[in-house]
């Protein structure tokens, strides 16, 4: 239902409009009246209306200066002016304040039909758009992000030469010279893993990891990117000799931030060794890893460097038990999670709360569990399961695309063929066609 505010000075017309209009059966909820522009005001401001009509001519604040006050403060409202007074002066002023209808007195019951219908229509179809554009967005920038992330899993997993790595990195915009290289990995969550966390908790990471980036997106010299849900990524590069301090610089914030939220989240940063070469930075990885993996050994220890590895190996040798345990338990939902995911992938009402709550936890806890586990976002995999198939329909079917996309899990087909050649690096035509 879409709210609807009414103001009007003359009581008869205004309650023959309240109580003669079939308010619900036009798609509307009456939400309030008021005399005046004055008494509207702070009205409406609470209410938030979808649809005000409002009386051109009324004592104390008229019409079309409510119009303007409230188009301003609340820009996708729509506004239905009505007035005895039949002049284009009015119409015009109308018109610039952004009233969508202007009617004239006497309003019969089919006429302002006609116009609550009309507007009815164009608000669901501008929300639809709207909605579709922000999760187009969306989407994209988890695209582009996936896309960096799958270009450094190759280049920290030693796949490609170093001719490659300039190449790839040109087209994604990324500079990586440099003669000198390190890599820091920071994990940062929640601190209680729970259905129930409260707003404030998820505040104070999100303002975090706000700060973080706005800091580090400051200096050319840290690339930063997003490896999983729960992990980010720094990629220090620069003249070899300042690798080491511009490693502590980095580390020393990313403490001074996490540390003033630490009541609230869980966190660690890990600080590789500096390398020479790009060649080099698998090595570095690997390293990098090894040295975050000790965050089990002391949960106190929320900075950890070669050092301190070393430090925590010659006293302790394992995991404590409680990880272990959250471990094998994180596995058992995953488990249950990727079953479902493999029955329901190509289904478009597949989602992250659809599948947590098979699992029973929250999607904020699968979600983590996902991407700490498999190395990708849930939405990653989900596509790559929706982009495999896709493939093989190209290849094995004569469907159209708007079929394949349908039996993909989407029921848009330009949105198909933009995913399709985001992750598979060219359009479905041009891949049945065996380019």
């Amino acid at each position: 239902m879409l709210k609807i505010f009414l103001v009007e000075d003359e009581s008869i017309v205004r309650e023959g409009l309240k109580n003669n209009i079939p308010w619900r059966e036009y798609g509307y909820q009456f939400m309030g009246e008021a005399s005046d522009g004055e008494v509207a005001l702070p009205m409406i401001r609470k209410i938030k209306p979808d649809v005000l009509i409002t009386d051109i001519k009324m004592p104390f604040m008229d019409g079309l200066a409510l119009s303007q006050i409230v188009t301003q403060e609340i820009p996708d409202i729509k506004i239905i002016i009505i007035s005895g007074y039949d002049e284009f002066e009015y119409a015009q002023r109308a018109i610039r304040v952004g009233v969508e209808q202007y009617l004239l007195k006497p309003i019969t019951r089919s006429g302002l039909r006609k116009v609550l219908l009309e507007l009815r229509e164009k608000i669901e179809s501008e929300r639809e758009q709207k909605n579709y554009l922000e999760a187009f967005q969306s989407e994209m920038k988890e695209y582009e992000d996936y896309s960096r992330r799958k270009f450094l899993e190759k280049v920290f997993g030693g796949v490609l030469s170093v001719q490659q790595i300039y190449e790839e990195a040109a087209k994604l915009s990324l500079d990586l010279n440099g003669p000198g290289y390190n890599l820091v990995l920071l994990h940062i969550q929640i601190k209680r893993q729970n259905p129930e966390f409260g707003r404030n908790e998820h505040r104070s990471i999100e303002k975090a990891k706000e700060a973080l980036l706005r800091y580090f997106m400051r200096f050319p010299e840290y690339l930063v990117f997003r490896w999983n849900i729960n992990m980010f990524g720094i990629l220090i590069k620069g003249e070899a000799e300042q690798i080491p301090e511009m490693t502590e610089r980095c580390t020393g914030y990313i403490e001074k931030i996490c540390t003033e939220a630490e009541s609230e989240i869980e966190w660690y940063v890990a600080a590789g060794e500096p390398v020479e070469r790009l060649s080099m930075l698998p090595e570095c990885y690997t390293k990098v890893n090894q040295i975050l993996a000790h965050r089990f050994l002391d949960p106190g220890q929320h900075i950890l460097t070669q050092q301190v590895m070393e430090s925590l190996s010659s006293g302790k040798n394992t995991k404590v038990p409680e990880a272990a345990e959250s471990e094998n338990q994180g596995r058992r939902i995953l488990k249950k999670g990727l079953e479902y995911i493999e029955e329901n992938f190509s289904e478009e009402s597949l989602s992250l709360n659809s599948v947590a709550g098979v699992t029973g936890v929250s999607a904020n806890y699968f979600s983590s569990v996902f991407s700490q586990e498999m190395g990708m976002t849930f939405i990653e995999y989900v596509t790559d399961k929706r982009m495999e198939k896709a493939k093989q329909l190209l290849r094995q079917t004569e469907k159209h695309s708007g079929e394949i996309a349908a039996e993909c899990g989407y029921k848009d087909a330009h949105y198909f063929s933009f995913v399709f050649k985001k992750s598979v690096g060219c359009t479905p035509r041009e891949y049945r066609n065996g380019k």
